[in-house]
């Protein structure tokens, strides 16, 4: 129904009592549930067959939600007006619409004959599959039988050669809507996983392929049916998606509550928690529904394209690994694999080899290994531990393995921690998975870097396991380093190399962080980085997963840039580790300080700047760049024989250079002091204020040899380095060097000011400037 939709009085006595009356006319029961959606069904039906006179030749059909009786609260109706040919029927299709649409009921309706409606079936593949959901409402019953009975005969007929263009249409889809299971805000009916796509497996197991409709399938469905319910009852109108503002209320409805054991204060965070258990349990749904279907678009090609058979006519068997038999495109146990005590790393090896050989599982060898598989003892036997390294190796084999053996539980028997990360939502949005399902790409991303590294399998293991620690109250990486070392130890890792494990875990973030936000010309940083990494080992293994995890985080959280600036730190640190000596900080660029003034060079990621000694430099360049919509990403200042120099990395902030020769024209005048160069500089800046988050400045006083770190964070946005930059110069503090670390829609900022910065007032008085400038 539209918004137009009214709520009387008893809307207050309880979900079970409360109706929707559409304009007076039809009362609708509201309410969440399968009892609610059916006495929904019941009410429509009942009103529509009050709308058409009783007539032969002549028969009203539900599709779509009413026809499965499944009507959301604010959901439309798919009615088929059939006919035989009769005479008048335009005319009596207008007094049965108007009715509808004049109650505000959202209406999708179509007058078809009976071998009109078949036609259309047939060329039409959504068709065919919105008559499967066909059933009679009023009129001419006969009439309507023949229809639902005819277009069903004729899709399992066909259901074979139809297929390939209804996946073709839902790949469509699905690149169009995302994942529901990886989306903050899904679409619940169109993403993948989502509503649509129980009706795709609804119409292959009505084709009789395979059993698609799985009780898990099932009790997964009526749950997103439960969700949307409650979306349309939380926003009052016809909704899909689920918007970020609205998951508390909806997960209130439904009566969701995050475990109390997840919660470190229930009463501040109890909102958050319910939006994060709602956001968990669609996309355990979702994942639950996609898994499903891919098992059924299998089954659909191997129907297709015939069983592979040999010469005595049966299903050809082909090992693949110990205990592991290839059987017509699946994975099954050897015979000799099933017997009264299983091996506990039976599991494990089947996973192995499946995604080794890019197999499936076949449904059956699943549901046994949950049923009778023994849980693995502590520590893992060899055969386990093996079979984990080789999955998680495994390439592009491991991600459609690990989800086939956790859609039945395997996993929490080889990881009891898994059920904490499972589906966990990451709410940043540069990442684009739930958690668990991160952890799992970032070892598959990881695969690619094994040869690059001396210890692969230790590579492996802390990819997987780098962040265990989120969803816990504390910094996520100091929390993770025990829980990584305990997982490694159970594995059966020996001690020395757990303890690695929980390094990386620790440190996983150190070389993004210093490398986009110190200064590597600065010995010290060099040093620190060398001092906590230990050894080259540690040093490689500590790359490699930077690496993975930033390919399997999503696109926003690497770039070019980003890749040489912890290469350098990487190389620098090397030398340092091998050598015992810090590298000598690289000279400047022997043009800027040759030459006439001012002098300005640029290249695709760099602009380099000399000028006259004067304060204010770093400033003016900063904003010249932000007028060319250029953004900052490092920033370094000198001073060598009494001309200024500042290099800056940038990139464009909408992906379009800018024209070369105007920002080089406008540099030249602007280091110069032209005024209206800076009048336009002030102008932009004042322009690019803007709301946000309140900044907060952080005072690093040990990470520099010879300045004090101010670290800026705050909201991004244009300009803001060059406003920044000039509350300094107006301060009297002398910026040496700048790093800009962007954070999705924040920004973390380091300024090296010159001088130890001692006094408390000093430090205050800069502070009040920076953050008047923000």
């Amino acid at each position: 129904m539209t918004p137009s939709t009214t709520r009387n009085a008893s809307d207050d006595t309880g979900d079970g009592d409360r109706k929707l009356v559409v304009d007076g006319v039809i009362g609708v029961p509201a309410g969440i549930g399968e009892p609610a959606r059916v006495g929904r069904a019941e009410a429509f039906d009942g009103w529509l067959r009050g709308l058409l006179p009783g007539r032969e030749g002549i028969a009203l059909i539900a599709v779509g939600g009413l026809g499965r009786r499944q009507c959301a609260p604010y959901g439309d109706l798919d009615l088929v007006l059939l006919h035989a040919g009769v005479a008048g029927v335009d005319e009596l299709a207008a007094s049965l619409w108007y009715p509808i649409w004049d109650a505000g009921v959202r209406l999708d309706h179509s007058v078809r004959t009976l071998a009109e409606a078949l036609s259309v079936a047939q060329d039409d593949v959504k068709v065919a599959l919105a008559l499967l959901d066909a059933r009679f409402v009023a009129g001419d019953r006969a009439l309507a039988d023949t229809l639902t009975r005819t277009a069903t005969d004729h899709w399992r007929r066909t259901a074979v050669r139809q297929l390939p263009a209804l996946r073709e249409i839902t790949d469509l889809r699905w690149r169009t809507h995302g994942e529901l299971a990886f989306l903050l805000e899904g679409d619940l009916k169109e993403a993948a996983g989502g509503l649509r796509d129980v009706g795709i497996l609804r119409a292959i197991a009505t084709a009789g392929i395979t059993d698609a409709l799985r009780p898990a399938v099932r009790a997964a469905h009526l749950r997103l049916l439960d969700t949307r319910d409650a979306l349309h009852q939380q926003v009052g109108r016809r909704v899909d998606r689920l918007v970020a503002q609205e998951r508390a209320g909806v997960a209130a409805l439904l009566g969701l509550r995050q475990p109390a054991s997840e919660v470190a204060d229930p009463g501040a965070r109890a909102e958050a928690g319910d939006g994060d258990a709602l956001l968990r349990r669609v996309a355990g749904d979702a994942r639950t529904v996609s898994h499903a279907l891919d098992d059924a678009w299998r089954a659909a090609d191997r129907l297709r394209s015939g069983r592979r058979r040999g010469a005595d006519g049966r299903p050809l068997r082909r090992p693949v690994a110990r205990d592991v038999v290839e059987h017509d495109g699946e994975l099954v146990l050897a015979r000799t694999a099933i017997g009264a005590r299983p091996d506990p790393s039976l599991s494990l090896r089947i996973a192995a080899a499946a995604a080794t050989n890019r197999l499936p599982i076949a449904r059956a060898t699943c549901e046994w290994l949950a049923a009778y598989c023994p849980p693995l003892p502590a520590p893992w036997p060899p055969a386990a531990r093996a079979a984990f390294i080789t999955l998680l190796g495994a390439g592009p084999g491991l991600v459609p393995a690990w989800e086939t053996c956790d859609r039945y539980g395997l996993v929490d028997g080889w990881l009891p921690e898994w059920t904490r990360l499972r589906s966990l939502p990451q709410h940043n949005p540069v990442h684009r998975f739930t958690l668990d399902r991160h952890l799992v790409q970032t070892a598959y991303e990881a695969s690619r870097h094994t040869r690059d590294v001396e210890r692969p399998d230790l590579l492996l293991i802390g990819a997987f396991l780098h962040d265990i620690g989120k969803g816990l109250d504390g910094d996520h990486s100091t929390v993770g380093a025990p829980l990584a070392e305990a997982v490694a130890a159970r594995i059966g890792l020996p001690a020395e190399e757990a303890a690695l494990i929980g390094t990386l875990v620790r440190l996983h973030l150190l070389l993004p962080d210093v490398a986009t936000r110190r200064d590597l010309s600065d010995p010290k940083t060099i040093a620190g980085v060398a001092e906590r990494v230990g050894d080259t080992t540690t040093l490689e293994l500590l790359h490699a997963l930077v690496l993975a995890d930033a390919t399997a985080t999503g696109p926003a959280a690497w770039s070019g840039w980003k890749g040489r600036l912890i290469a350098e730190l990487v190389a620098r640190v090397r030398t340092t580790l091998d050598t015992g000596v810090v590298p000598a900080p690289p000279a400047p660029d022997p043009a800027l300080v040759a030459g006439p003034l001012p002098v300005v060079h640029l290249t695709e990621d760099r602009v380099a700047v000399a000028a006259a000694d004067r304060r204010g430099l770093l400033a003016t360049v900063a904003g010249c760049l932000a007028l060319h919509r250029l953004d900052v990403i490092s920033a370094d200042a000198a001073t060598v024989d009494g001309r200024a120099l500042v290099e800056c990395r940038v990139q464009p902030r909408y992906g379009l250079a800018p024209d070369p020769i105007a920002l080089s024209a406008d540099l030249r005048r602007a280091v110069v002091g032209d005024v209206s160069v800076t009048q336009r500089l002030r102008g932009r800046a004042l322009a690019a204020r803007s709301g946000g988050a309140a900044p907060r400045v952080v005072w690093h006083r040990e990470a520099a040899t010879d300045a004090v770190l101010l670290e800026l964070r705050a909201a991004d946005a244009a300009g803001l380095l060059y406003r920044v930059a000039c509350a300094l110069d107006e301060a009297g503090a002398q910026v040496r060097a700048a790093r800009i670390s962007t954070l999705g829609g924040d920004v973390v900022d380091a300024f090296y000011l010159v001088g130890g910065w001692p006094s408390d007032e000093q430090r205050a008085s800069v502070e009040t400037a920076v953050l008047a400038a923000v």
